[in-house]
């Protein structure tokens, strides 16, 4: 079963799998599945400052409206949809993203372009292409299922996140069962064992070298709920990196079905 990621979706952070494999580490697939089942709220919306910069420092600042959703699929599984609605700057505004979860199989996704006034889902074979030129990956807005790593627990320590020290983290390495399946050969992870969020990660190409890493360095406790209000992603190999910011957040006020549906792409309300 997939969970949205929180590489790139606010709404899902509300935020890399059955027994691991062969070879799975028992205690790193526990440490990681209670990190699945973090408690979430049944809604969430917000507003989020997005902000890009390259290498030599140019900055873009975008403005995102997030809306989140947790529900029962009708088969007994818990799954989530985010809508997301760039409203600027003018290069992106009124482009509009809506992914919804499925069980057991690849998420669907779609996008509106205003450019082309459609919109169109995004293919399983677009998966490693940048979503909206930032540093994460279509594939990277879906955390992997808990079945489809080998989960290898590597010991406890404290961990610095931008400029936020955990002090009791379980590092784990997460490897990839089906090698093909992945665009990293391997995932290192630090989870705070005092919320269960994953605070630091190291992803890996398939030369085995550091390819990206994110950090979340700051984490809230509102209405019960763990929230991770500010994230990091950043391409150590191109210098680029992505930072989401929640500046505004409102959590269990009922969402219309509507706004999770194409219909809404195509009109934005």
């Amino acid at each position: 079963m997939k969970k949205i990621s929180k590489v790139l979706s606010v709404a899902a952070m509300i935020m890399a799998g059955a027994a691991a494999g062969a070879f799975a580490d028992a205690k790193g697939t526990e440490i990681m599945q209670k990190a699945l089942d973090v408690e979430k709220p049944k809604f969430s919306e917000s507003i989020v400052e997005m902000t890009l910069i390259d290498k030599k420092g140019a900055k873009e600042v975008r403005q995102v409206h997030e809306f989140g959703r947790n529900r029962d699929d009708g088969k007994g599984n818990k799954v989530t949809d985010v809508t997301m609605l760039f409203l600027s700057p003018a290069n992106v505004k009124n482009t509009r993203f809506l992914q919804k979860e499925n069980h057991n199989k690849d998420d669907d996704k779609w996008i509106y372009l205003p450019a082309l006034k459609q919109t169109r889902r995004v293919n399983s074979s677009e998966g490693s292409k940048s979503f909206m030129g930032t540093d994460a990956t279509y594939d990277d807005l879906s955390t992997r299922g808990i079945d489809e790593d080998d989960h290898q627990y590597i010991g406890e320590e404290a961990k610095e996140a931008g400029g936020t020290t955990y002090s009791n983290c379980a590092k784990i390495k997460e490897v990839p069962i089906d090698k093909k399946g992945s665009q990293y050969s391997y995932r290192i992870t630090w989870v705070d064992l005092n919320t269960y969020v994953p605070v630091y990660t190291e992803m890996y190409d398939k030369n085995d070298k550091l390819v990206k890493v994110l950090t979340v360095p700051t984490i809230t406790n509102e209405k019960g709920y763990t929230i991770t209000r500010e994230t990091k992603l950043e391409n150590v190999q191109t210098g680029h990196s992505t930072t989401l910011k929640i500046v505004k957040l409102a959590l269990d006020k009922p969402i219309p079905d509507r706004n999770f549906t194409q219909e809404f792409l195509n009109t934005g309300k």
